[in-house]
């Protein structure tokens, strides 16, 4: 199983798991701060997202899992790059959304499983926190699209 986490929008391979995921932005334009998640199993700190439940479209997941893992409730602004990467089943692909904070704090999400923290990370110092490049390349790619006056 590899973890190189690969954005690529031009994969069309088949994905034995399909998920989906949200860069999660709030705050003034100058100085803006990203949703982040430490994940217990893999002691990593990544953004949030999950698996599809059965029919459920990509921008639908995305919202749902941002706010079960965070507890912050989030709209979709407009989708960004995909990511894929290998697992044991194959290969993953994760949808990835630009999405505004629209209500709720991590500090009074629901205890969860799979992440211990969910917190706010100024944008600017959010890329030393995270663990996986593909996840600052999903970041730097949703501030241009903010700073480009992307919201709908």
């Amino acid at each position: 199983m590899s973890e190189d986490r690969t954005v690529d929008n031009d994969w069309t391979g088949p994905a034995a798991v399909e998920a989906a995921g949200g860069v999660v932005l709030r705050g003034a334009h100058e100085a803006p701060e990203v949703l982040v998640v430490h994940r217990v199993r893999y002691d990593d700190w990544s953004l949030p997202k999950g698996k599809l439940d059965p029919g459920e479209a990509h921008e639908i997941a995305a919202v749902r899992e941002v706010e079960e893992e965070t507890g912050v409730r989030a709209e979709v602004i407009d989708e960004l790059s995909q990511v894929v990467y290998q697992v044991v089943d194959g290969w993953k692909r994760v949808r990835w959304f630009v999405m505004e904070h629209r209500g709720g704090d991590p500090s009074d999400r629901a205890s969860d499983h799979e992440v211990d923290v969910a917190r706010w990370v100024d944008a600017q110092q959010a890329p030393a926190l995270l663990t996986y490049p593909a996840d600052v390349e999903l970041l730097t790619e949703a501030l241009a699209h903010r700073s480009a006056g992307g919201d709908r």
